[in-house]
């Protein structure tokens, strides 16, 4: 998903229902998992059916109605519906709930390495044996096999406990799938009746697993593909390309098809991929902050959790907007994204001499016809949006054989390119808007062409509207590596604080997702539109859909590393671990400013030290069913969410002092409250015999008390508590705060270099929420 799907607009039009001209739409009917009519019937699929009977017109068949019959990531159906037959089934017994589908949009050579990730020394690889044994589903667009990414050589056998399959499709057999690529499943039923058109742009979308739209296959390898010597994108960013856990196994399961990914198709993929016997789930995809009993995939990742399956999302690409964070189940490990230090420099040169900075994957560099200087056309046609280069809107006879300036923003950045070359021009500079600022989302450009930041973009339009002539050389510097600060905040990337639920401080990481190169598919060129012919095994790509699958790959090599942690246990491992300083030795920067919580949660992604915490932040279950009932969730919110009855009158009583074990801190100050108590508790997962101290910087307005300020483990999987108390000294109208930060640390005495950190969120809310 483009970062340009920046404002709230965007956040909103993610959100669809699907109304065919005869009035059907696809509803998910969620039932009762113990309900008593389901013994009436000799199946699950003919209880499924049963409530279409009493519903539907007896001159249809309820078969011809029913898209899904779900089992393991909820108990219910997907299913054909008018408006009335929805009010009628809503009222039949042992449904608890029912709901619109949703349509979601999706949200390397070099990312290992910056990571620290490195065959040839110890690490995480060789502490994982590189993820060997762990199954990683990948929910996309499905993937392009004959990739070298996806290649089976040296990997072990599939494990016995697989009960995948490798579906028939168009274009795509069993022979597709291998030791490296052991299961691919496709699911379009949802997206099918909710797309009356056919695939627009002339782009082939095939019946089967196989991608025609290249993110999934990108996706796929980030997480799990295989070493691939010489990877580079038309001779940019070279070098030997290898997912995070190259040893683990992928499963694919295709969700996302041209018009988007629907929630009944994404929880039918979760529904199998949790039978198939996958460790890990990537969804680089979402859509905006929902109630958690509305959310599909909260609810289906709520029972690959107590399957034991981590769940991985992205956080969206909404930002830098408050409160745009998706994906914001406590049980879902969230994804913002940052930058690396490798840079494509392609600068412009102007007629005055000024040089403005930019980049571009385009294969310029020391090429006569991409660097001739060129006289500078921008075209600011508000009726036909010809400073965005929209189609048809720029005029031949001023653009021919010039660079064109165009703006960022609401068509794709390479199509701009694409619409430049089919009206004449030469060359193009992309500029950057005031929400873009200084964001470098690079594309393998059809013509010559580079991005600038904003900063440029208001010196190159002074300099158009200075002189009669204006004109420009662009000048490109190939690949450049360590020469930029990074790791930075992606600005696209969507920020907390949860709207949902802001005692849980959401994204919890942040992880590379900035100008990407992955695998891509033989059916499309690198710039990722229908008509650029060129062909290549790897393309860039930027969003929080490629740093969803870092992390994935990442939580692959802890499953592998330790087979019986549960998925709260390796997020701990995440999140504590995390660096909050870039590789200059100071604070993460978002933007011109050192950045906030909100943006990069617990910090950035640490394999290296993930692999082996020393301290981790164990969750059950049950401890987040406790959590939805501190949150004032109803009985029969709850009931959806996590299929239990409970009673949160009783389950409050027995945990009157209650807090969720989250690796993070977030505290909420609401008119009136002055303190508030929170009860950790660590598990070693260390050395015994091991003691750690406390180190804390408190936020600013706030005082800290934390008893014990030492825990002694004696044992390993030894568990041990201790108390924070968060006193407000935000006393005075003109000393007021609304959010400050901090963090605490558990230091081991034996080694300095573990520490278990956690970072400190306080708000003060003007309003009783």
């Amino acid at each position: 998903m483009e970062s340009e799907k920046a404002t709230l607009l965007a956040i909103l039009f993610v959100c669809i229902v699907s109304v065919h001209s005869n009035g059907l739409q696809t509803y998910i009917i969620q039932l009762h998992p113990q309900g008593i009519t389901s013994s009436l019937f000799a199946s699950k699929l003919h209880w499924h059916l049963s409530f279409l009977e009493k519903t539907i017109s007896s001159e249809e068949t309820p078969s011809s109605r029913l898209l899904y019959s779900y089992h393991s990531a909820m108990e219910g159906f997907a299913a054909q519906l008018l408006e009335s037959e929805a009010d009628t089934i809503r009222k039949l017994h042992d449904v608890i709930a029912i709901r619109p589908d949703r349509r979601h949009e999706v949200h390397t050579t070099y990312s290992y390495k910056f990571l620290g990730l490195s065959p040839a020394k110890e690490g995480a690889w060789m502490d994982s044996n590189y993820g060997r044994g762990a199954i990683i589903g990948v929910l996309d667009t499905g993937v392009w096999p004959e990739s070298p990414s996806f290649s089976d050589h040296g990997m072990p056998p599939v494990p016995k406990k697989w009960k995948g399959i490798c579906q028939l499709g168009e274009m795509f057999n069993s022979s597709n799938c291998n030791r490296k690529l052991i299961g691919a499943r496709y699911f379009s039923k949802g997206h099918r009746v909710a797309s009356l058109t056919s695939s627009p742009d002339i782009v082939v979308e095939y019946i089967s697993v196989r991608d025609s739209h290249g993110h999934g296959t990108h996706t796929a390898s980030t997480a799990a593909g295989a070493a691939v010597p010489m990877a580079n994108v038309l001779g940019n960013g070279a070098g030997e390309a290898r997912g995070m856990a190259p040893g683990a196994h992928i499963a694919v399961y295709k969700v996302c098809w041209f018009s988007g990914c629907y929630s009944s198709d994404i929880l039918a993929a979760m529904d199998v991929a949790i039978r198939d016997g996958v460790d890990v789930l990537s969804l680089s995809l979402g859509g905006f902050p929902i109630p958690l009993y509305e959310d599909s995939i909260a609810i289906g990742s709520f029972r690959a959790m107590e399957h034991g399956i981590s769940v991985i999302c992205a956080a969206g690409n909404n930002g830098p907007v408050p409160n745009s964070v998706a994906n914001e189940a406590p049980w879902i490990a969230t994804v913002g994204a940052s930058t690396l230090d490798r840079r494509f420099p392609a600068v412009v040169r102007l007629g005055n001499g000024k040089i403005l900075y930019g980049e571009s994957m385009y294969p310029g560099k020391n090429s006569a016809s991409a660097e001739k200087e060129l006289e500078l056309v921008y075209h600011a046609d508000n009726l036909h949006g010809g400073e965005y280069c929209m189609k048809d809107s720029l005029p031949r006879a001023k653009v021919r054989g010039k660079m064109v300036v165009c703006d960022r923003g609401i068509n794709g950045r390479a199509e701009k390119g694409q619409i430049v070359k089919e009206a004449g021009g030469a060359a193009m500079i992309l500029a950057n808007k005031e929400i873009n600022q200084e964001e470098d989302s690079v594309d393998a450009h059809v013509l010559p062409a580079t991005l600038i930041g904003y900063t440029e973009s208001v010196q190159l339009k002074k300099y158009i509207n200075s002189t009669n002539k204006p004109r420009a050389q662009l000048i490109f510097g190939g690949t450049t590596i360590g020469k930029s600060r990074a790791p930075a905040v992606a600005q696209f990337s969507s920020r907390g604080p949860s709207f949902m639920d802001p005692s849980i401080l959401k994204p919890d990481m942040i992880a590379p997702g900035v100008n990407i190169i992955a695998a891509w598919p033989q059916n499309l060129g690198p710039a990722g539109i229908p008509d650029d012919s060129r062909r290549v095994n790897f393309t860039v790509m930027s969003g929080t859909s490629m740093a969803c699958p870092h992390v994935g790959g990442i939580a692959a090599l802890i499953r592998s590393a330790h087979p019986k942690w549960t998925p709260a246990a390796i997020k701990s491992a995440l999140m504590t671990t995390a660096y909050i300083t870039d590789h200059s030795g100071k604070q993460i920067m978002d933007g011109d400013k050192p950045a906030e919580l909100f943006a990069i949660g617990a910090g950035h992604v640490n394999p290296a030290k993930a692999i082996s915490p020393g301290l981790i932040y164990d969750i059950s279950p049950d401890d987040y069913i406790t959590h939805l009932c501190t949150l004032k969730y109803t009985k029969s919110d709850i009931f959806i969410i996590t299929q239990r009855n409970v009673s949160c009158q009783d389950i409050t009583n027995k945990n009157r002092d209650f807090s969720l074990n989250y690796p993070s801190i977030s505290v909420v100050f609401k008119p009136g409250m002055k303190s508030k108590m929170i009860k950790k508790r660590l598990t070693n997962v260390g050395s015994p015999n091991s003691t750690y101290s406390l180190e804390v910087k408190p936020p600013n307005g706030i005082k800290v008390r934390i008893r014990p300020q030492r825990l002694t483990f004696k044992h390993k999987n030894q568990s041990l508590s201790y108390r924070i108390w968060f006193i407000s000294r935000n006393r005075t109208a003109s000393e007021r705060l609304s959010y400050s930060q901090g963090h605490l640390s558990w230091v081991n005495s034996q080694d300095i270099h573990q520490r278990i950190r956690s970072p400190i969120s306080i708000s003060w809310s003007s309003k009783a929420r």
